[in-house]
């Protein structure tokens, strides 16, 4: 993403956001649907994600929609708005990508299934891009106290 287009920089994160808040969301449905015997605490957890993603995707052309129709100037508090609300989506793509290393490491029917760990890995991945595009706007750097979940000792979620 380039960072040259000035007052229009809110709109552009949130065209990044609205499109990698839709690719996780489908992400929940590739994985559920490529890994067959996925266990169901995985499947319910993805359902879960897909649900939140969605919204999450919905309140991002929410916003769009209000800096288009703000014009030329987008006021403060909406800016701030803005910028907050893409601290959330990157803590929610971080999340995101703990489960899916969870599921990757976890799941005795993806260690099965080698085509399921490339996807996975493929997935990780375009969130990990996402998450540095977030952080770059929001601190002007990559920063190591917002870097992926690496820790996967404690589950995202109970797996009873």
């Amino acid at each position: 993403m380039q960072f040259y287009y000035g007052p229009h920089m809110p709109l552009r994160i949130l065209d990044e956001i609205e499109f990698w808040k839709h690719q996780e969301e489908e992400h929940t449905v590739v994985i559920r649907e490529l890994v067959s015997g996925l266990e169901a605490p995985y499947v319910e957890a993805l359902k879960k994600w897909e649900g939140a993603l969605s919204a999450t995707h919905q309140h991002a052309v929410r916003y769009i929609e209000s800096i288009v129709r703000a014009g030329h100037y987008v006021p403060e508090q909406l800016h701030q708005q803005v910028l907050h609300f893409v601290s959330y989506c990157l803590e929610q793509s971080l999340q995101f990508i703990g489960l899916c290393r969870q599921i990757k490491t976890r799941s005795k029917a993806v260690s099965q299934n080698p085509t399921a760990k490339v996807v996975l890995d493929h997935i990780i991945r375009e969130s990990e891009y996402f998450v540095g595009i977030a952080q770059l706007l929001l601190y002007g750097t990559y920063s190591t106290s917002a870097a992926p979940r690496t820790d996967l000792s404690a589950p995202l979620y109970d797996e009873k």
